[in-house]
């Protein structure tokens, strides 16, 4: 059935898809909220809801992978310090898709527009603290817990916004700066991504020839917005951070009331 839906996209429709994806890419690794970008656009050409969510895991792993490499590469995380974010990252990932998988479609259609328009608009109103952060930083290993399994479950169940919240919650939780923060949550997202993916894999709900080819456009994008975030600083992603969830609620809030795509 995935098979076949893919062959009934126009090439047109396919265009778009790849477009938004890059784009979705570039934003997604400098501010988090990719997912407001790829679940809307791959529900409006068609796709069923638990489709959608596995094709999204698809090309959102290629995406985080890259971004997070280049953070790692660029010495703006330490896996050391982060083991138990890690863990709880991959279990709560996991156990959301696995409750995404029971949920009924018809659940999902209602759900997902709201909680991208719910995500966008808390994000643009939060609060995002500015601190500076030293090189030798102390990482509070308890509140990693509550995190990662509570951002990891809920990546697993729908996703739009991880990232960010993975961005604000850090700025919140410890002692780093936005760029830090940035390194933190792209990981993260990479994890949650991977570990939701390979449940998705399981149950059948992936679109592979759309979900890897979304996957590159989405990973050239992540690699030039990866790079662009880490030479802007902080300075940079704000803005950016801002006028993308400001664009993505205004959107998502004139489709679900009044029924424009």
């Amino acid at each position: 059935m995935p098979f076949a839906l893919e062959l009934a996209l126009d090439p047109a429709t396919l265009v778009i898809l790849f477009a938004v994806a890059f784009t979705a890419g570039f934003i997604d690794a400098i501010a988090g909220g990719g997912g407001l970008l790829t679940i809307p656009a791959l529900l409006t050409a068609g796709l069923p809801p638990h489709l959608v969510l596995g094709t999204n895991k698809l090309c959102a792993t290629f995406g985080s992978a890259t971004a997070s490499y280049t953070f790692y590469r660029r010495r703006l995380f330490e896996p050391g310090l982060w083991r138990r974010a890690l863990i709880g990252t991959a279990i709560g990932a996991a156990v959301g898709a696995v409750v995404a998988q029971f949920m009924p479609a018809s659940w999902l259609n209602q759900l997902l527009p709201l909680v991208v328009s719910a995500c966008g608009i808390y994000l643009l109103f939060s609060h995002m603290p500015a601190k500076s952060a030293s090189d030798a930083v102390v990482i509070g290993r308890r509140r990693q817990w509550p995190q990662s399994l509570s951002l990891g479950f809920y990546d697993g169940v729908a996703g739009p916004g991880t990232g960010a919240f993975w961005t604000v919650s850090s700025m919140l939780l410890y002692p780093l700066d936005l760029l830090r923060a940035s390194g933190v949550a792209r990981t993260m997202n990479f994890v949650s991504n991977a570990m939701a993916l390979a449940v998705f894999i399981i149950g059948g709900h992936v679109a592979w020839v759309l979900g890897i080819g979304m996957g590159l456009a989405l990973m050239a994008g992540a690699y030039f917005g990866a790079r662009t975030a880490i030479r802007g600083g902080s300075r940079f992603i704000r803005p950016v951070f801002i006028l993308v969830v400001l664009a993505m609620s205004l959107r998502l809030a004139w489709q679900h009331w009044f029924g424009v795509a």
